[in-house]
């Protein structure tokens, strides 16, 4: 069962919430915030990505063997 492109998209204003409700924990100004809510994002979305990539790669593997 694929999910479809649209079902993660979904994904984004969680994702973007979530960064700035943690940033604005730390930090009282904006441009931290900010800057600490991008820093999060891209470090989630990053840590997101690796494990999809290594999901891809272990289903590819095990439909080969």
């Amino acid at each position: 069962m694929a999910i479809s492109l649209i079902y993660l998209l979904w994904s984004i204003p969680v994702l973007l919430a979530v960064s700035l409700v943690m940033a604005a924990t730390r930090h009282e100004r904006w441009d931290l915030i900010c800057k600490q809510a991008i820093s999060s994002a891209i470090w989630t979305l990053s840590f997101l990505g690796a494990i999809a990539l290594a999901l891809a790669v272990a289903m590819w593997w095990i439909g080969t063997n």
